[in-house]
């Protein structure tokens, strides 16, 4: 499925609380993300998370009551996520150069208002090497930015 796919006419979406960490060891931390029920205790993941690692968008997941997660069928994509280490945000302008590079391998980019972080989503079948070529020009060109893949396999 293509990021760009994934949103159909007339699907029935959700959200649902994934579990990210936890804050001193004790306090879980959650993302909210959109989804879609596809069968008693199965959802495919409608979007890909900035906080979360081990899922992209199009995964077929199964969700604990705790947000704990497991990837049933993985959904064809890569999440790649990248922040600044120092905590500064993302200029639009910064999130526009990546958005038209990825444009042409199809990805999808998105970012909170503040620019805290990006998310990617790109089909793994662009090819790893072009993804990773899109990636590295853009952390070079704006830099103070590193990049990871968030469904944590190596592409």
């Amino acid at each position: 499925m293509s990021p760009r796919d994934r949103i159909v006419p007339g699907m029935t979406f959700t959200h649902i609380r994934l579990l990210a960490g936890y804050v001193d060891e004790e306090r879980p931390v959650h993302e909210v993300l959109p989804a879609r029920v596809v069968e008693d205790g199965l959802v495919v993941l409608a979007g890909s998370p900035g906080l979360v690692l081990g899922c992209a968008a199009g995964d077929r997941l199964r969700v604990a009551a705790d947000g704990g997660f497991e990837v049933v069928e993985p959904g064809g994509n890569l999440c790649l996520q990248a922040a600044r280490p120092d905590g500064r945000g993302l200029a639009p302008a910064e999130v526009g150069e990546l958005s038209t590079g990825m444009a042409e391998l199809g990805g999808l980019v998105e970012a909170p208002a503040d620019g805290r972080f990006v998310v990617v989503t790109v089909a793994r079948s662009a090819g790893w090497p072009a993804v990773e070529r899109v990636m590295d020009a853009w952390v070079d060109g704006i830099g103070g930015v590193e990049w990871w893949v968030g469904n944590g396999d190596d592409a």
